[in-house]
């Protein structure tokens, strides 16, 4: 095979993806065109064959669904438990993806890799846990039907009728380091149906006569079967780049067709297709755009945009790339994209053409190596210009008049400095005369040039002198050679100058690219995305350009651009709805609708069609090249991407509000449900056995009544007030009144506010002999005590001590409310101070879970801090800071007098 050496940028490019793929985990998926056909049983024998080769295997999930022959692989296999999960009364058992990432194992097998997990579970599916488990490091195997692919989602309902909601994105059958795919005949996979070895028989029977049809089992097979062979495709070329081969591999066919300006280019790419056609095989329409293309007139290089129009609308991939020669160009795209059939014109122009120029066929053979490569004719049109060097653009007589400036320079020099200069001096400075105007100037000025130094150098420096004539004939050889010369240099200065200028637009138009990427990649708002593309599409194109984002699925609203116009018609308007429901271009320059100025190319993201970008091309001087509506095409795309990214961000932070305010929703019904309800119906049956006169109640019965009245009365008040409270604070209505307060006083206001409630409890404080000040609200820091006391009152045993603790620390009072209770549940530590969250424990288990949230907001207002903690001693620790700013006032000596 022919090979060459890795470029610096594959090298980088390939030690990037090694660098990547460091440290990730591998993962297989065995591939199946549809249930049974033995995917499950394939990866436990391939599983067990890794364990004999001393491979750490465990199974994270398998469905076994009752076949013998799959549970007897499963045996000597270790078996990670699974996780159950309650959901609406039933039991979902799920795979633990937490336990699989403890127990990090070599390999994990888990199977059915589109299932849904339960609700409550990390990973709304199962190929999330599973991208997890190989960013942790882990070997993953796991299995995979055909129409749970997305990209084959719909094909897959128009086959079946049915629409699975099961899917898996593409990009993890990329991420998949081997596809295993697990074949077997609809036949015999109909057969193991009716032995019941897929489905119990009364499934079976429905199955095959829908889903499980003989027609859908084939269609579903060749879907398997060209999913597996892309992705193999996909390796191959992967492998032929790291080698460094340039050579194709002939692994499938791929056909070429190379398009030009020509009228016959449009039958060729006919013939393009139906050779594609008849062999399955994808194409691919390139044209190449060179510095002779250029001086080609606007009408002849807008032929290259109709046939690549043409050749799209045909089936084919649509490419222009730009380089010197159109050999060197195509066979370079043949040997990237693994081509095995070039598909060429047939020339039509002289045969002494290709003796002078070069022959595109010949160079194309010699240089094909294993690529075919088929000439075709076209039948030539009427309107075929006889001479396509008569069609170019024509130098401007002022350019010709230039050209003979540096040839009048140069005589004027070589006559001044003729004593000391001979022949061969006067040459050379012709000759520089020459690379001057060619530096300049066009073509056929630069060989203006050439010629008319060559007739100079004769006409004054030659005897006879001011005459034509050659008196000897050694200076004929001499006008021979300066003037191959001069027409050599000439010509490559010319060239030069236009590759040059070709790289420069190259340049230009990649850093374009590479800005606007790096720009969408730092702006987070759908009006910003669009307001960067349309200024550099419009420095792109020199034309305004309009970004339109489709809203609620119908209306199409300007993000930006709006002021140019372009949408203010009702044709523009209509192009741009055609657009947006069709997914195609339309507008100036298209088949569809090209009465218009401006082109509409439709913002075509993952999930459909989510915009419209204008484009006024119509409003140039000049049709735009192949090229540039290529690139137009890739800022069209890139665009789409970024701004899909935005409105995915938003709809998912949409998704998680609406989510978090259906949970609160819930857990504050079902506190009202309860919480509300319980006190309530204690009050309500206090009151009627007070109120009833028919059973006479004695003194202590009636005591004990009315405490129960106030008791559940103040817990409903203080329910109620946590509500409130909670209510102030989102709401942002909670205004912090500061002041400088002793904490000594707030703590004992709260122990007094609470003595009924922590008289079973020995209430210690620990507080420093001077007077401690800090700008608190008291009112508000009192409650957050209060709280917390009686959140340790309610977790701790009667007569336990209950500590109060307040110190100063730097530029900070700290507090500490410590109990002797059952403490904290490992892991809830953060959790506790989340609305309506209670740590379950029995008989304890009550209030609506919101002090703890109260108080984390109310020390927030007030720039503190707050945690829990479990004491080593047992028990649980609630500590809070708050800051001290400003300068401390003096301490009040009342206050001290009090305290003493």
């Amino acid at each position: 095979m022919d090979e060459r050496r890795p470029t610096p940028e594959e090298m980088l490019e390939r030690a990037a993806l090694e660098e990547a793929r460091s440290g990730r985990g591998r993962l297989k998926i065995f591939f199946g065109a549809a249930p049974g056909v033995g995917k499950t049983y394939a990866m436990l024998e391939a599983a067990r064959a890794r364990k004999r080769q001393g491979a750490d295997v465990v199974i994270g999930l398998i469905e076994t669904h009752g076949r013998r022959d799959t549970e007897v692989l499963v045996e000597g296999l270790e078996i990670l438990p699974s996780k159950s999960i309650d959901h609406r009364g039933v039991t979902l058992r799920e795979f633990d993806l937490d336990g699989a990432l403890v127990r990090h194992p070599g390999l994990v097998l888990v199977d059915e890799l589109a299932h849904t997990n339960a609700p409550g579970s990390r990973h709304l599916r199962r190929w999330q846990d599973v991208i997890e488990l190989i960013e942790d490091g882990v070997d993953v195997y796991t299995t995979l039907n055909v129409q749970h692919v997305e990209s084959l989602n719909d094909v897959v309902a128009q086959i079946t009728g049915v629409h699975v909601q099961e899917t898996v994105p593409d990009s993890i059958l990329d991420v998949a380091a081997e596809i295993e795919l697990v074949d077997l005949s609809p036949d015999d996979l109909l057969d193991r149906l009716r032995e019941g070895k897929v489905y119990i028989p009364a499934q079976a029977e429905r199955a095959m006569r829908n889903f499980f049809r003989k027609g859908n089992l084939i269609a579903l097979r060749e879907l398997a079967l060209r999913k597996t062979a892309e992705r193999v495709d996909a390796q191959a070329v992967e492998w032929k780049r790291e080698q460094g081969i340039e050579e194709p591999l002939p692994t499938r066919e791929r056909i070429l067709v190379a398009v030009n300006h020509r009228q016959q280019s449009a039958d060729v790419v006919r013939s393009g297709r139906r050779m594609a056609s008849s062999l399955h095989a994808p194409w691919i329409a390139l044209a190449v755009e060179t510095p002779a293309f250029d001086r080609l007139p606007e009408e002849v290089r807008d032929r290259v945009s109709e046939h690549l129009a043409l050749a799209e609308g045909l089936g084919a991939e649509r490419l222009v790339v730009r380089g010197e020669r159109v050999s060197d160009e195509i066979l370079a795209v043949a040997r990237e994209r693994n081509i095995t059939r070039i598909v060429i014109g047939k020339p039509t122009h002289a045969r002494w053409r290709d003796w002078i120029r070069g022959s595109l066929i010949d160079e194309l053979v010699r240089g094909s190596a294993g690529v075919e490569v088929v000439v075709t004719s076209g039948e030539k049109s009427e309107r075929e210009p006889k001479r396509l060097a008569g069609s170019r653009r024509r130098s401007r007589p002022a350019e010709y008049a230039w050209a003979l400036v540096p040839v009048l320079s140069s005589t004027l020099i070589c006559w001044v400095t003729r004593p000391i200069f001979n022949l061969a001096d006067q040459a050379m400075v012709y000759l520089l005369g020459v690379l001057i105007a060619a530096s300049a100037l066009p073509r056929g000025p630069s060989l203006l040039a050439a010629v008319a130094s060559v007739a100079a150098l004769d006409f004054c420096f030659v005897p006879p002198y001011f005459s034509f004539a050659v008196g000897d004939l050694r200076y004929v050889i001499t006008f021979v050679v300066m003037l191959i010369v001069g027409l050599s240099v000439s010509r490559r200065t010319v060239l030069i100058r236009e590759q040059a200028e070709a790289a420069r637009q190259r340049e230009r138009r990649t850093a374009a690219l590479f800005a606007m990427s790096r720009e969408f990649s730092v702006e987070d708002e759908a009006n910003a995305i669009a307001r960067t593309a349309l200024t550099h599409v419009r420095d792109l194109t020199e034309s305004d350009a309009v970004v339109l984002l489709a809203r609620d699925g119908k209306e199409l609203v300007p993000l930006a651009g709006e002021a140019t116009g372009l949408f203010g018609t009702q044709r523009e308007l209509a192009v741009a709805r055609w657009v947006f429901e069709h997914g195609r271009p339309a507008g100036y320059g298209t088949d569809t609708l090209p009465a218009s100025e401006t082109v509409f190319l439709p913002l075509v993201g993952a999930a459909g069609t989510i915009g419209v970008f204008g484009v006024a091309l119509g409003q140039r001087k000049a049709d735009p090249s192949p090229s540039l509506r290529q690139l137009l095409e890739t800022f069209v795309a890139q665009t789409a991407l970024a701004l899909e990214r935005v409105l995915l961000r938003e709809e998912t932070s949409r998704a998680k509000l609406a989510i978090e305010t259906e949970r609160l929703r819930n857990d504050l019904l079902s506190t009202v449900s309860h919480d509300l309800r319980t006190p309530l119906a204690s009050i309500t049956g206090a009151a009627g056995v007070l109120l009833e006169k028919s059973a006479p109640l004695d003194e202590e019965e009636r005591r004990e009544l009315l405490e129960t009245v106030k008791e559940e009365s103040e817990r409903l008040n203080r329910l109620v007030g946590n509500l409130l409270d909670l209510t102030r604070i989102e709401s942002g209505n909670l205004r912090i009144r500061k002041e400088w307060v002793p904490i000594e006083e707030v703590v004992h206001s709260a122990i007094g506010r609470l003595s009924e409630r922590l008289a079973d409890h020995r209430v210690l404080t620990e507080l420093p002999e001077a007077v401690l000040l800090a700008p608190i609200d008291p009112v508000l820091i009192e409650q957050v005590l209060v709280n917390l006391l009686e959140n340790a009152a309610k977790y701790s045993p009667t007569r336990s001590a209950i500590t109060v603790r307040a110190a100063a620390a730097q530029d900070a009072v700290v507090c500490e409310v410590m109990d002797e209770g059952r403490g904290i549940p490992h892991g809830e530590e953060q959790k506790i101070f989340e609305k309506f969250y209670r740590v379950a424990d029995g008989r304890r288990a009550e209030g609506a879970g919101l002090g703890l949230t109260v108080c984390q907001a109310i020390l927030r207002a007030h720039g503190g801090t707050i945690q829990a903690e479990n004491r080593r001693e047992g028990g649980a620790l609630f500590r809070f800071s708050l800051p001290i700013t400003g300068e401390t006032p003096l301490v009040d000596t009342e206050w001290e007098e009090v305290r003493s």
